[in-house]
């Protein structure tokens, strides 16, 4: 971080991509240890893509023929456009109370999870010469490192069969307690990131879910007491297809 405090406009410029790309790293870093914040901002982007979901096509639509009358059509027309774009606002203004404590809801444990996997991966995936903390030349003592520090027995799933590799692993920090984030990568360069916690759910297994980050694909799910996330910057069947083979060798 520059140091600079995140003020509250810069979460909505952070949402609204208005940031220049630095500032936005910055703030991606802050929000992977500020999870209360992170869930803010993930609340208001769903928020503004169900708002665009929902009303965007009324600014498609064309003018109906009873606002544009005969004389005056031609003036009529950007009137009635300028209508829309107001009633989508105005609707935008009693929904997204509605909307923010839907989110609310849906900021669920498990989605705050998600989201900072993806944003880890974000941060952590690009690094050329520190992409881990403990290489995978060390994976034995990796795997005792983790344990030892998630408080819970930790195996590192063997993904040859779908083409990548172990690159490492680090130690982040998480809302429950730490976090394990394992990185793979296949022969073209391309890099996964597994994120592993303990103390997830209070045992309940859940299935797969699928979430999306600025182009991030991420598959997690609970089983037992871990958490897992499995993100990557690959089309979504092709990570599904490798989260298959995480869950397998987790949940044998």
């Amino acid at each position: 971080m520059s140091g600079l405090p995140v003020t509250e406009t810069e979460f909505h410029a952070h949402v609204d991509g208005r940031l220049s790309e630095a500032r936005r790293l910055e703030i991606d870093d802050y929000l992977i240890n500020h999870l209360e914040d992170a869930r803010r901002v993930k609340a208001w982007r769903d928020q503004n893509e169900a708002l665009r979901a929902w009303f965007g096509p009324v600014l498609a639509e064309p003018t109906p023929a009873r606002l544009i009358s005969a004389s005056r059509g031609a003036r009529k027309l950007p009137l009635a456009r300028y209508a829309a774009v107001l009633a989508w606002l105005s609707i935008g203004g009693v929904s997204g109370w509605l909307l923010h404590e839907y989110n609310t809801v849906k900021s669920a444990d498990t989605v705050a999870f998600a989201h900072r996997a993806a944003i880890a991966h974000i941060v952590y995936s690009p690094e050329v010469r520190h992409p881990v903390e403990v290489g995978a030349d060390q994976e034995a003592h990796l795997v005792a490192w983790l344990s030892k520090r998630i408080g819970g027995s930790l195996k590192i799933p063997q993904l040859a069969a779908v083409g990548y590799q172990l690159v490492g692993g680090r130690l982040l920090p998480g809302n429950q307690g730490p976090i394990a984030q394992f990185m793979f990568q296949d022969g073209t360069g391309q890099r996964l990131t597994l994120y592993v916690r303990n103390g997830a759910n209070d045992g309940k297994e859940t299935a797969f879910r699928y979430a999306e980050e600025r182009g991030v694909s991420v598959f997690y799910w609970v089983d037992g007491k871990f958490g897992y996330a499995i993100s990557g910057e690959i089309d979504k069947a092709d990570l599904l297809r490798v989260a298959n083979v995480v869950y397998q060798q987790m949940n044998p």
